[in-house]
């Protein structure tokens, strides 16, 4: 690295690339796709009204959102191959391993795979994001030696995942917990996953290959694995009486606890204070109120003791938990939700792109003279 260069681990606060997607003010605590704050996102628009917005930049009107959605329904189905992919399978396959080669098989299929044109790229965010959902769910019903559910075309994305996956037509309140949930994660700006989709996006590769590292980036217990790891903890716990002696030993032994703290936001991160509310009438519904309980008291204890602020993986633990979702199904379903962003920052980096290639700062040996084998 030339002389002068200061090395900034983590890349913290270094700024990689100008976007029109996502504005994160992590000093104030706030967050909007395109402009629109994610707050009134989460409440008042869908998953695919989201969607829409972070491929095309505008909010639908009704005419576009109903085409728009006809287009998501008419991608809601996968190769034969893929299903028999899963089948072959080790039932104990980390299910984001399986999610990651379901892309790449995705990609060997798919009509526009090497074109890299701004609108082959919507075709193709359009079929990935409801072929994610639907491999996620079949795996799933496969590894446990059930058939995959079909698809219901007359459910909405969010809904029909919940479909697909318990066979169980969800509840209206569920549905829009989970719709809001995956607005929630639809995208967050220059994260480790999206970073990574850009990063080989900007090589000129194609989308599905940058879906499947952005798959990989998610995997890592860092990023999307925090929230298994929350509800791990929030089983270990089991009672809300216990949660005082766990936190006195955690604290003792320095444990370190997933779902607090955040990288960027210092005033709070606003997704947890949305999923928060979701969270508590989704457990109180589904009569598993105590894990919403067990959140509560957990925060207040870790917040009162060191000062730290959930994170949006924080209360999405007992929510997806609620609504039935395995444990470890939890990061799958937040690649169900950033599939969204991921493809929109694909798009964006097709459309302006410059090979992303930062430098490293050495630390090995000085300059050394080579020594032949036969003197070594």
């Amino acid at each position: 690295m030339s002389e002068g260069s200061s090395l900034i681990r983590g890349l913290e606060g270094v700024v990689a690339a100008e976007t029109r997607l996502c504005d994160l003010d992590g000093k104030n605590g706030r967050l909007a796709y395109g402009g629109y704050d994610i707050e009134d996102l989460a409440r008042q628009a869908t998953f695919e009204e989201v969607a829409y917005l972070l491929w095309h930049g505008e909010l639908p009107g009704k005419p576009q959102l109903d085409r728009f959605v006809s287009e998501l329904i008419s991608a809601r189905s996968i190769p034969r191959e893929l299903i028999e992919a899963f089948r072959l399978m080790p039932r104990s396959t980390d299910p984001m391993r399986a999610l990651q080669a379901a892309v790449a098989i995705l990609g060997m299929h798919d009509p526009d795979t090497t074109d890299n044109s701004h609108d082959a790229n919507r075709r193709k965010a359009a079929r990935v994001a409801s072929q994610l959902a639907i491999a996620i769910c079949a795996h799933h019903r496969v590894r446990g030696g059930q058939e995959p559910v079909t698809p219901a075309a007359d459910l909405g994305h969010a809904a029909n995942f919940l479909y697909m996956l318990t066979g169980v037509r969800p509840s209206a309140t569920a549905a829009k917990a989970f719709d809001a949930s995956l607005t929630l994660y639809a995208e967050h700006e220059m994260n480790a996953s999206t970073f990574t989709t850009r990063v080989i996006t900007s090589t000129q590769s194609d989308m599905h290959s940058a879906v499947a590292g952005g798959v990989g980036a998610l995997k890592g217990p860092l990023h999307g694995g925090a929230g298994e790891a929350v509800m791990h903890t929030l089983l270990e716990i089991g009672e809300v009486a216990s949660v005082e002696r766990f936190t006195e030993d955690a604290l003792r032994t320095k444990r370190r606890l997933m779902g607090f703290g955040h990288r960027v936001y210092r005033a709070g991160d606003p997704r947890a204070a949305i999923l928060r509310g979701m969270a508590e009438e989704a457990c109180r519904q589904s009569g598993q109120f105590k894990w919403f309980q067990i959140s509560v008291t957990l925060h207040e204890r870790i917040s009162a003791a060191k000062g730290l602020i959930p994170n949006v993986d924080f209360y999405s633990a007992p929510l997806f938990y609620s609504l039935g979702i395995p444990v470890d199904l939890f990061t799958p379903v937040i690649a169900a939700g950033r599939i969204a962003g991921w493809t929109a920052n694909i798009i964006e980096q097709h459309d302006d792109n410059r090979l992303i290639r930062p430098r490293g700062e050495y630390t090995g040996a000085g300059r050394r003279a080579f020594v032949p084998l036969a003197r070594r």
